[in-house]
Formats: C-alpha cells, sequence, structure tokens
C-alpha cells in the first residue's frame, strides 16, 4: 500500500489568481491569540532563521483576554488582497481560526495537524492559510508541518481548476444574498 504522507514534488503554476499573483514576493503572514502565542513565536523565529520574509499581524504579546478574529481576519484579508502570499493562523484548538479566516472571500484556510493534508490542501485545493492548534499541536510537529505546506504548489489540473472555481462561485453566491 502507498504512503501518502510523502511530498509529491510536482513543479506546476500556481492558479493565476488576484492573491497569487499580487502577492508580494513570498511574504508570509502569521497571527495569533493568546491560546496560539507561544507557538506562534516559535514559528516566526524558524520561519526568520530559514530565510523567509514574516510579517506579524499579532498578537504582539500574550495577552489573556484578546481574541483570534482581531489577528486572523486582518491576515486573512492581507492573504486574499496580494499583500502576503500564504498565511499561518494560530488559535488555542485552530479551530476558531479556521472560521474567522474562511469568512473572508478569497481564502482558503484549513486546521492542519498532519502531514498529508499540509500538501494535498495546497496542491489539489490551492489552499492559501494553514490554521494550527497552539494547545494541541507541538513546535516540532507544527513546524514540520509549515515546510510541507510552504513547499507545496498548486496542481492547477482541470478538475481541481474545475473545484477551485465551484468554491470561488458560492463565495460571490453567498456574498450577493448577503447584500
Amino acid at each position: 500500500m502507498n504512503d501518502p504522507t510523502p511530498l509529491r514534488r510536482q513543479k506546476r503554476p500556481m492558479m493565476n489568481s488576484r492573491a497569487t499573483t499580487r502577492a508580494k514576493s513570498n511574504l508570509l503572514g502569521i497571527a495569533a491569540d493568546h491560546g496560539g502565542f507561544e507557538l506562534k513565536q516559535y514559528l516566526f523565529g524558524m520561519l526568520r532563521a530559514a530565510g523567509h520574509r514574516v510579517k506579524d499581524f499579532g498578537d504582539k504579546k500574550r495577552q489573556p483576554k484578546d481574541d483570534y478574529p482581531d489577528f486572523v481576519v486582518p491576515l486573512a484579508r492581507a492573504v486574499a488582497g496580494g499583500q502576503v502570499h500564504r498565511g499561518i493562523a494560530i488559535c488555542g484548538s485552530g479551530v476558531g481560526a479556521s472560521i474567522a479566516a474562511n469568512k473572508v472571500t478569497g481564502v482558503r484556510a484549513c486546521l492542519i495537524h498532519e502531514a498529508f493534508s499540509a500538501h494535498q490542501g495546497v496542491e489539489d485545493d490551492n489552499l492559501n492559510m494553514i490554521c494550527l492548534g497552539g494547545l494541541v499541536i507541538g513546535h516540532a510537529t507544527a513546524w514540520e508541518l509549515l515546510q510541507i505546506f510552504l513547499a507545496a504548489r498548486f496542481i492547477g489540473a482541470e478538475r481541481h481548476l474545475r473545484r477551485v472555481a465551484k468554491v470561488a462561485t458560492l463565495e460571490r453566491t453567498a456574498s450577493e444574498e448577503a447584500e
């Protein structure tokens, strides 16, 4: 039986979307509330040490009464608007960060705690934000998953383009219905 966890390193162009074409040369964004603060600080340092440019969307210090939407939503807007290439959102479980990020049109965020989804979500679904649970996952595992996520590229096969387009249509329809 084939092990689905190894990275599939296929070099194909990323989907030509507003966010990917305008993103500032692979600038990454990271955000966390108090539940993800320690993990955010660790990952921020690891990303910088690995040579990545990273913008910290906060919180800048641990504040037990802060709220994840205050940091995750500005990050998600920056991803959707192309100011950052990909985003890393962290809260205690990762669930709230994922919910908040996905409320922003153009964001495809997912809670990731294992290797297969870290690359498959990018390759097949054009995932542009990874969400992690700072109280759920260890630092070493989070770093490994983040490296896998960042190394992955959207495959852009017809079936993947079709599915991503259907999701984008759903976003537009839901947005129009809300107005």
